[in-house]
């Protein structure tokens, strides 16, 4: 190998070029370059404006403007029309051109895009037909505003871009804004047979604007006229969205009935809880008839829905607040797309997601009002929410479906007895740390009877606990495991006792735990209201935080402690202990007594980054459970228990259906037991 490299050194060395050799090469590549340089530029074609372009324009500006408004601008191309003369300038890379350079013609690369800029712009403005002339203007805003409502109406688009909620504070800024200029566009896509009209890139006229109201119109000329409307009623979160028009008949003909509709929008952070309001953002939308039903799109990750049903309102919707579209009459079908901002993204801090509506509604062109809707912005408050529904007198709007409060059973609990008792105290107690208080109460003392009975079921188990011992020794080994089990069932039969007895009780009580659960961060009310160290009731209460990113951990856990989840944590341990002391059978179950002291630790992970008032619910629901178990041991005495066991031993008792069954099921499993031994003997 030495020798190899030895002799491939050495030929390299002496085949090496010389330093004339090299500069000799050197010089014959820039030769070359020099004159591919030469030919490329002698190939390149010289760009101009034809004259027949340049009537175009004139055609196009003199036809669709008026003497006042003669032009075209279009980003970099600003164009007018000077006494039948078109003057101005066009905009490109790092420079600007006059108007009158683009009619000689030149190779140069600068004037070839704004020559190209130029056609573009005419293409533009003469595929538009009669709304080329309200492609350029002065954007104006003007502000409607009512004692829940300020929103502001753009010319350009004719269009709501910014809708703030009076009252409510973001978590970085003094208001709520659901529409914001530069996260939302919304607007209307009018066609004909051989042109489509974005309304976007038009400037309206804004007439009647009064502080409630005002009407954006676009004049088409020749008495055909196209806009919209917007009016807000005091003290409500809707704004009444018009279509109004005439004379369109000459601009869309009659065959066209259905006009689209887009909606674009980067939803903007609200709370400073951020991980949990990205996940209660969607994109909802109701399914038109009494009957229909509503739906959403996947509320973590990326989601494309194509729906082809007509459809009554679609909404963009974050934890808090919605933005709802509702039609006086349909959707006629819709594509939704949501995307999640990435973690890289410079706006991922500051935005949630982003949200695209592409639908359509029914048109006419003959009628003055050929579409109308309802725009709400507001909070997603269950009570108003449900008023609304007086706004579509044929079918249930179902905006309350915009808070998600569980399932079927879950959400009945809900709206049902929870959201009625906590708007109820709502009423005359200000400290909602209290109402949570007062509402655990009242809910421990409906669930005592259930609390009671699962107690009293376990005190009779630790009774019987020296008999079930007994018949362990009794009837040792895994082939005694069907007698061991007979004589046990025998047992808590002749006793009275039922060894599901207080599970069953517990059980009847999770769905009303698993409601509050859904309840709470859901629960608006909350939103910003103090208590105890807590700041924001429906955020976390941190106590300490750190910074950095931990994998997995911080996605469930967060970068910080809730005291209020500690605290509930520490309780629920101890209510552990005390529910594992109860429980002697336990104690031959050690696997089961670690995974029950487990638990609490699993739910400090996934609670930590919960709503601060449900944690302090769960913590408060834990201690008074703690202490109706200590008074159930005060009141009941177990010596009360034996004497119940004995006097149920000596009353003749009849077998229930269960016991039956379960004994039928015990020797038929015996008999099958046996003759497998003999079979197994048999071929022995």
């Amino acid at each position: 190998m030495l020798l190899m490299c030895a002799v491939i050194f050495g030929f390299t060395m002496l085949n090496r070029p010389s330093e004339a050799e090299l500069a000799e090469r050197q010089r014959i590549q820039d030769s070359i370059a020099a004159v591919q340089k030469q030919t490329q530029a002698a190939n390149k074609p010289l760009t101009m404006l034809t004259p027949d372009e340049v009537q175009q324009l004139q055609a196009v500006m003199t036809e669709h403007g008026d003497s006042a408004n003669r032009g075209i601008d279009d980003g970099a191309v600003k164009l007018a029309l000077v006494n039948g003369h078109v003057t101005g300038t066009v905009a490109v890379a790092d420079t600007t051109l006059a108007f009158d350079e683009l009619l000689s013609a030149s190779a140069d690369p600068r004037h070839s895009q704004a020559v190209e800029a130029v056609k573009a712009a005419l293409d533009k403005y003469a595929k538009n037909g009669a709304f080329a002339s309200s492609m350029t203007g002065t954007e104006q805003i003007v502000k409607l505003r009512n004692d829940s409502l300020e929103v502001e109406v753009s010319t350009k688009g004719g269009v709501i871009t910014r809708a703030k909620l009076l009252g409510y504070k973001a978590y970085n800024a003094p208001q709520v804004e659901v529409f914001t200029p530069q996260d939302n566009q919304y607007g209307f896509v009018l066609s004909n047979n051989t042109q489509r009209f974005e309304t976007q890139n038009f400037y309206f006229t804004p007439s009647e604007v009064t502080d409630t109201s005002v009407v954006m119109k676009l004049d088409l000329g020749d008495g055909a006229t196209w806009g919209l409307k917007y009016s807000l009623e005091q003290g409500s979160y809707m704004v009444r969205m018009q279509m109004v028009q005439s004379g369109m008949t000459q601009v869309i003909p009659l065959n066209i009935n259905s006009v689209d509709l887009t909606w674009h929008q980067k939803m903007a952070r609200h709370e400073e809880g951020k991980m949990f309001e990205e996940r209660n953002s969607a994109i909802y939308y109701k399914y038109a008839g009494e009957s229909g039903d509503v739906e959403y799109t996947k509320e973590s990750g990326d989601d494309d829905e194509d729906i082809k049903d007509r459809l009554k309102w679609i909404s963009t919707k974050n934890q808090f607040f919605s933005a709802v579209l509702i039609a006086d009459s349909v959707f006629s079908g819709a594509h939704l797309e949501s995307r999640e901002i990435k973690k890289e993204a410079p706006d991922y801090q500051t935005h949630l997601k982003v949200m695209d509506i592409r639908t359509s509604v029914p048109y006419a062109s003959d009628k003055a009002n050929p579409a109308n809707f309802y725009f709400y912005f507001g909070p997603n408050r269950y009570k108003l929410l449900s008023s609304y529904d007086k706004y579509s007198p044929n079918e249930d709007l179902k905006l309350t479906k915009l808070i998600p409060l569980g399932w079927k059973l879950f959400r009945w609990i809900n709206t049902g007895i929870i959201i009625p008792v906590f708007n109820w105290l709502g009423s005359f107690i200000s400290n909602y740390g209290i109402i949570i208080l007062i509402l655990t109460i009242l809910i421990k003392i409906v669930l005592s009877p259930l609390t009671f009975k699962s107690y009293m079921s376990q005190a009779k188990m630790r009774v019987l606990s020296p008999d079930i011992a007994a018949i362990n020794e009794k009837y040792p080994g895994q082939d005694n495991a069907m007698k061991r089990q007979q004589k046990t069932m025998e047992l808590y039969s002749l006793a009275g006792a039922n060894p599901m007895g207080g599970c069953l009780p517990m059980l009847l009580q999770m769905p009303i735990l698993i409601a509050m659960f859904t309840f709470f961060p859901s629960c608006i009310e909350l939103r910003g209201q103090a208590f105890l160290w807590a700041k924001d009731l429906s955020a976390p209460d941190k106590i300490v935080e750190w910074g950095g990113q931990i994998p997995f951990i911080t996605n469930y856990f967060g970068n910080h402690l809730s005291l209020f989840c500690l605290l509930m944590t520490a309780t629920n341990i101890g209510y552990t202990y005390l529910t594992m002391q109860s429980q002697q059978s336990q104690q031959s179950m050690p696997g089961m007594k670690a995974m029950m002291y487990l638990m609490p630790l699993m739910f400090l992970v996934f609670f930590n980054n919960y709503a601060s008032g449900l944690s302090y619910y769960y913590f408060i629901s834990l201690l008074i459970t703690i202490a109706q178990t200590y008074m159930c041991r005060a009141f009941v005495s177990e010596d009360k228990v034996r004497a119940t066991i004995a006097a149920n031993r000596a009353k003749p008792r009849k077998k229930s259906g269960f016991m039956a069954r379960l004994e039928e099921m015990q020797r038929q499993q015996q008999e099958m037991q046996r003759q497998q031994a003999k079979r197994n003997k048999k071929n022995r």
